[in-house]
């Protein structure tokens, strides 16, 4: 289902098509397993089979360590009633609702996996569910990746903007990059470097609250998307003079994008199932299958030259095939 983008009931019969009618649950079969499970198994069964993956490249030379991680948020979007449904979010624009995945990724000039999945519960109009406190969404992410692989540096997008966050990642004993929020005291001290005639600048921080303090650095640099300033806040120790190298590390979070868009559009399996525990079943799979995915990519690159870039030698679609074959046997 997942591989052909398909509910239960068309990925039954194609199933059976393949191999016989004896072959296969029934889609209801399927549904019902599904359900049996809660969302901490699941998401045990996930960090296990991301562990055994782990296993295979860890003692490959091109697998580079510490890694560079990227913290994002994914929405698959959901159309049913939202009547007792705690996990449904709103979306960015106002109007959508969706339910909401947390993930931490590898990116970088490394093998792009995901090492750790979190839903996501926010705070709707339609229940009575607590702030949604992202620090502890972060926290259980990194904790989780730090179990497989040494974390140099966490990259995250401006969402993730919050001294909260800052001193939860200090915590952790990680170095972090994130672009800030615009604002008041910001934009002074952009018009500031404009009137010195600099480019670069960079100011000394601290971060105090209950979960602890620690000095940080906001880091002044000129914007790669305009002719502005993008405003960055990080723990690392960086001179004006490398600001904007250091910078520069930001630009692999894109590959993160990427990577929903192949776990949404190439491994998710189709369902109107108002049951979370299917709906996180499948996005877990999906997340399963472009580790494997990657995992292949990497392999392959590295039997052959040892050369490692984010574009892959072997598409999702080869891979589909690949996997497919395995399941569906020639006569």
């Amino acid at each position: 289902m997942g591989m052909v983008g398909c509910g239960t009931a068309q990925g039954a019969a194609r199933f059976q098509y393949r191999r016989g009618k004896g072959y296969g649950p029934h889609g209801d079969t399927h549904l019902r397993a599904v359900k049996q499970f809660d969302s901490e198994s699941l998401l045990d069964g996930f960090d296990t089979a991301t562990n055994r993956l782990l296993s295979v490249i860890e003692s490959e030379v091109s697998f580079r360590r510490p890694v560079t991680v990227a913290l994002d948020i994914t929405a698959v979007p959901y159309f049913g009633d939202v009547e007792g449904m705690p996990m449904v979010s709103g979306t960015k624009d106002g109007d959508g609702r969706a339910f909401k995945f947390a993930t931490l990724s590898i990116v970088g000039q490394n093998v792009p996996l995901v090492l750790a999945v979190e839903p996501v519960r926010e705070s709707s109009g339609w229940d009575n569910n607590p702030p949604n406190r992202i620090h502890r969404v972060v926290r259980r992410l990194v904790r989780k990746a730090k179990e497989y692989v040494p974390i140099e540096m966490v990259l995250c997008d401006r969402e993730f903007d919050s001294m909260r966050v800052f001193q939860t990642l200090s915590n952790l004993n990680v170095n972090y990059l994130i672009p800030k929020r615009i604002t008041s005291s910001e934009r002074k001290a952009i018009e500031q470097i404009e009137q010195d005639d600099q480019e670069v600048a960079v100011e000394s921080g601290s971060v105090h609250v209950e979960q602890g303090s620690h000095g940080m650095q906001f880091l002044y640099v000129p914007s790669t998307k305009s002719d502005g300033t993008t405003v960055f806040a990080t723990n690392a120790r960086v001179q004006p003079e490398e600001a904007e190298t250091f910078c520069r590390r930001y630009s692999s979070r894109w590959q993160i994008e990427n990577e929903y868009k192949s776990i949404k559009h190439d491994f998710l399996a189709k369902t109107s199932s108002k049951d979370y525990r299917v709906r996180l079943f499948y996005f877990v799979f999906a997340v399963l299958l472009y580790n494997i995915w990657r995992l292949t990519d990497f392999l392959l690159k590295a039997a052959a030259d040892g050369e490692m870039d984010y574009a892959p030698v072997i598409t999702a679609g080869e891979c589909v095939e690949l996997v497919s074959s395995a399941l569906l046997p020639p006569d």
